[in-house]
């Protein structure tokens, strides 16, 4: 017993001395995740892979770089400064990346191969580039003029994009650039999605090659019915006055139209969506033959979606696929087509998200997997094996692995696993399945990029990253913290995953104060076995538990799971974390008198939430960029789980901030960016109004300029500093 008491005295000796975090370096370059790549993609025809990377000194400015998988050399394809050394960026493909995520990058930020995989169409600050990958250094400039959305032409005979709100076409032929829609303009666009679309439905495109290269289906909407909303955009400077069509819940949407042209004659054909014009345009797809154009249509209340073929030439229509649901359908993207006039489809209908094959009569043929257990998505199809690969998180809700299944459903209960180093794998595969790339992390090791064949063994290394003194996380490795992950119970029995993070030097017979991170909303896994949050091992080095807990409402789950917060946001998600606290504060270690919880968006709106009917159990608050009342948020994203105003007014009341308002009592601090264009910042400013009518102090930061990311290496460093403060001082921990 003693040699066991000096053996954790000099551990947690040695653990105190260690080089711990600074929030300056968490800021600062090199990334200390280490050579992060993003957007790998196997070349056609095999030979090599591609991906982009950020610069030692600027890890947001990307640049293209190769792989060979003939020599297992790894150079820069694409310097993207000697491309555009100084980017300007129109307003168009600014919000386009606020809606992607993607503000704080620079550089390259998508790229495409052509079918033969001998050149790559680049697109940087407006301009569109074509570059032979033999010869990189001879970039030559195919469009420009802030262009959107380009692509190579399944055949490869075409370079596509959309211009000024019309869509447009080059034959490469001939260089020749031809304008295929003439109409857009004001409140009419072509070719792109609509704003729901993109923030909701996952839509980064409005337009869709047959794969004949013989006609391009595209959208085309008019915002005219959607409301305006004035909205101050207010800078360090100057302020703008934006009037912003924002489809408020409940409001009109943007009118969406399906159209189908020609590249060779410009010839327009209308495909009909139906005599209801207030639906959901979620996908658009073409068969393997191009015989058919297949779209997704949901009904305005999200509770049906149909899968819809049109014969190409004759424009006629059969419905293949009804999906019905008493809450919400939700939206995949994992419809595959096959030869034979066969293709994947995905469901929930089981309670779980399975796949289903059927033919082009709309004939289920076999269910493909099946079991208490669900599908994340769908990765690639090996027609010749029989075979689809999918990413699922069957053995562990908290990792994420690669199985494959055979299509005639002969495994369907017991998919084979590729992937297996427990944790977090991401997979990119060649489009003929003959390999694949595996990004893998865990809580203790940054991202690996190795490539490998469908069996999983390995063909080569492509990003070891291993975490060795040179590392750029190397100094820091000594005072890393494990991340320990566990379940408790929710009030109706179903289990609810956390993760904890001991402060440095821990002792059992200590009481830490609590750093509790919280999202909690739809569409988001909170707990994950992979390379996380860096502030969330800063703020356990700083003397906190850092805690995280996936409520009811949480992603990749059962229907079940995720239903429960159908038409009353916020209740069952501020109960899981209620049992979350309470559950803390029956461990010994943990101060429940210093338990402060952070969030942001949604969590923002779940902090609040928290404060207001729980003061008496969370000593303080940080709410970033918070949704206050759920009458301000977008149609597609509010109605899909709490109906209209009009339909469900109680549920908004009790859903939002306000009326629960009365009982916030902790210290607060509310933070915002002051041109969020996703949640307004009429959110924050009703917030301010009501607290002050209550006279409820509280602190606030604005962001001049900001969006809803508050982006950028400053503001960024800025507001986890705020963060940081705020918790310190109201918490109070020791520190090490």
């Amino acid at each position: 017993m003693r040699f066991i008491l000096c053996f954790l005295a000099l551990l947690t000796g040695a653990q105190a001395s260690a080089e711990k975090l600074t929030l300056d370096r968490l800021h600062s370059d090199p990334s200390l995740s280490g050579p992060g790549v993003r957007s790998l993609k196997v070349s056609p025809d095999g030979a090599r892979v591609t991906f982009l990377r950020g610069r030692e000194d600027n890890q947001f400015q990307l640049d293209l770089w190769e792989f060979s998988l003939k020599d297992k050399s790894t150079h820069r394809l694409v310097d993207s400064k000697i491309l555009v050394p100084d980017e300007n960026l129109s307003a168009a493909e600014k919000a386009r990346r606020e809606r992607e995520r993607t503000a704080s990058l620079k550089g390259i930020l998508s790229y495409s191969w052509s079918p033969d995989g001998k050149q790559l169409l680049v697109p940087i600050a407006g301009n569109l580039y074509l570059i032979d990958a033999s010869k990189p250094d001879a970039a030559r400039m195919v469009a420009s003029g802030n262009v959107l959305d380009p692509k190579i032409s399944p055949k490869g005979r075409y370079v596509s994009f959309v211009r000024d709100q019309n869509l447009y076409v080059i034959d490469l032929s001939t260089g020749k650039e031809k304008q295929l829609t003439t109409d857009g303009k004001d409140t009419v666009h072509n070719g792109e999605a609509e704003f729901v679309a993109q923030e909701e439905m996952g839509q980064t495109s409005g337009y869709y090659w047959a794969p004949d290269d013989s006609a391009i289906a595209y959208k085309r909407y008019d915002e005219a019915p959607v409301p305006v909303a004035r909205r101050f955009e207010i800078f360090a400077d100057r302020t703008d006055v934006v009037e912003q069509r924002y489809p408020a819940a409940g409001d009109p949407n943007a009118l969406v139209s399906l159209h189908i042209v020609s590249p060779v004659t410009g010839e327009i054909r209308n495909v009909d969506l139906g005599s209801n014009a207030d639906i959901y345009l979620v996908r658009a797809d073409w068969s393997a033959n191009a015989k058919s154009l297949l779209f997704q249509r949901q009904s305005r209340d999200q509770k049906k979606l149909e899968l819809i073929a049109v014969d190409a030439a004759t424009l006629a229509q059969r419905l293949l696929v009804t999906e019905t649901s008493p809450t919400w359908v939700s939206i995949f993207d994992d419809l595959r087509f096959l030869s034979g006039d066969r293709f994947i489809w995905s469901s929930e209908r089981t309670g779980r998200k399975h796949l289903y094959l059927y033919d082009m009569n709309g004939k289920q043929l076999n269910a493909i997997s099946s079991g208490e257990w669900g599908i994340d998505r769908v990765l690639a199809v090996d027609e010749k094996s029989g075979r689809v690969f999918v990413q699922s998180n069957r053995d562990a809700v908290v990792d994420s692995q690669t199985y494959a299944l055979k299509l005639d459903g002969s495994t369907a209960s017991k998919p084979a696993r590729i992937t297996q180093g427990d944790g977090w794998h991401d997979a990119a595969f060649a489009r003929n399945g003959e390999v694949f790339v595996d990004t893998y992390s865990n809580p203790d090791l940054p991202p690996q990029v190795s490539i490998r064949r469908p069996d999983g063994s390995m063909v080569s290394w492509l990003e070891r990253n291993e975490l060795n003194a040179s590392h750029p996380y190397g100094k820091y490795l000594d005072a890393h913290l494990k991340t320990e992950y566990g379940t408790l119970k929710s009030k109706d029995g179903q289990t609810l995953y956390y993760s904890m993070i001991k402060p440095s030097g821990f002792s059992v017979m200590k009481k830490y104060p609590v750093y509790l991170s919280t999202y909690g909303g739809p569409h988001s896994q909170h707990v994950a076995r992979r390379w996380g949050n860096l502030f969330d091992q800063y703020m356990a080095q700083q003397g906190f538990i850092v805690w995280r807990l996936d409520n009811r409402g949480s992603s990749r789950r059962e229907r079940a799971f995720t239903d429960a917060n159908y038409h009353n946001l916020g209740k069952v998600e501020v109960e899981d974390q209620l049992s979350g606290i309470e559950w803390l504060g029956q461990q010994s270690y943990v101060d429940a008198k210093r338990i402060g919880v952070f969030g942001w968006s949604y969590g923002g709106f779940m902090t609040l939430r928290l404060l207001a009917e729980a003061s008496d159990k969370i000593a303080m608050g940080v709410s970033v960029a918070p949704v206050t009342d759920w009458a301000l948020y977008d149609t597609h994203y509010t109605e899909q789980f709490m109906g209209t105003p009009k339909e469900n007014p109680q549920g908004y009341v009790s859903a939002g901030v306000y009326s629960h308002l009365d009982g916030l009592t902790s210290p607060l601090l509310l933070i915002h960016g002051m041109a969020d264009d996703n949640v307004l910042f009429t959110n924050t400013t009703r917030m301010i109004d009501a607290l002050v009518k209550r006279n409820v102090h509280f602190e606030l930061m604005t962001y001049p300029g900001a969006k809803h990311g508050i982006s950028g290496r400053g503001p960024q460093r800025h507001v986890y500093g705020y963060i940081e403060a705020f918790f310190k001082k109201n918490l109070k921990p020791e520190t090490n």
